[in-house]
C-alpha cells in the first residue's frame, strides 16, 4: 500500500506512522504521481487563503498560496476517483473547505488549542455523534493534544462533525459517503515514538486510516 503525503511542513513523525503501518509513502504535490498511491494524508502546516471560503484576510497568517492551489487540487483528484483520504489539522481545515464550508480565522479560544513555547497544548473533546470511530476507539470523552489557532465553522457538504472541545471547537470530521477522515488534533505525535502520557494513543486512527486503503 502507497499513501500520498502531500506537504512541505516538518513531515517525519506522519511518515512515521504511516511506515509504522507498513505502509509506503510518497511526498508529492503532483496530481498525477499522487494517484498512483492509494490514499491521501494531508498534514498539518499553516493557515489556508480565506479566499477558499469567501472571505477576505482577518486573522489568518499569511497563506503559501501555491502549497494552498497544489493540494487543492490533489484533495480533488482523490475526492473524484472516491479514494482515502486522512486529513490532520490543517489537513482538516482544507477538507472542510473543499466541501463548502468555513473556517474561524482567529479562534477566541485560541489559548486553549495553540502551541506554547512549541509545546502542543493538550485538552479533552466528547463525542457527539452515537457509535462514531473515534468513541468505539476512545470512549466518549478523552484528552487529546492541539497546535491551532484556527477551526471549523460552517461544516463542509457531506461531512459530519463527531468530537468538540468544551468550547464547541470541531475536532473531528468524517464523510457520510466517502472514505474520508479527519482531526484537528495530531495523532501522529500520540503514536507509536510519540506516545505520551497526558492523552489518548493516536494509533487505532491510523490503523483505521489503513483499514480503508484495503477497500
Amino acid at each position: 500500500m502507497k499513501v500520498t503525503l502531500a506537504g512541505t511542513e516538518s513531515l517525519t513523525n506522519y511518515i512515521a506512522a504511516l511506515k509504522a503501518n507498513d505502509i509506503e509513502v510518497i511526498n508529492t504535490l503532483d496530481v498525477e504521481e499522487a494517484l498512483k498511491c492509494d490514499g491521501l494524508l494531508l498534514p498539518g502546516g499553516g493557515d489556508i487563503d480565506p479566499k477558499y471560503y469567501g472571505e477576505e484576510m482577518n486573522g489568518s497568517d499569511e497563506p503559501d498560496r501555491e502549497l494552498d492551489k497544489a493540494q487543492w487540487d490533489v484533495l480533488d483528484a482523490f475526492v473524484k476517483e472516491k479514494k482515502p483520504v486522512f486529513g490532520i489539522c490543517r489537513g482538516m481545515q482544507l477538507i472542510n473547505v473543499y466541501f463548502g464550508g468555513s473556517l474561524y480565522q482567529d479562534l477566541k479560544t485560541k489559548d486553549a488549542h495553540s502551541r506554547k513555547n512549541g509545546v502542543d497544548s493538550v485538552h479533552s473533546v466528547k463525542s457527539i455523534v452515537e457509535d462514531n470511530l473515534f468513541e468505539n476507539l476512545y470512549g466518549k470523552e478523552f484528552f487529546v493534544n492541539s497546535a491551532h489557532h484556527q477551526g471549523v465553522k460552517k461544516i463542509g457538504e457531506g461531512l459530519i462533525s463527531v468530537l468538540e472541545a468544551n468550547d464547541g471547537v470541531c475536532e473531528a470530521l468524517l464523510h457520510k459517503d466517502l472514505p474520508i477522515v479527519a482531526t484537528q488534533f495530531h495523532p501522529e505525535r500520540m503514536s507509536y515514538e510519540q506516545r505520551r502520557d497526558d492523552t489518548v494513543v493516536g494509533e487505532g486512527i491510523f490503523e483505521y486510516f489503513k483499514s480503508l486503503l484495503k477497500g
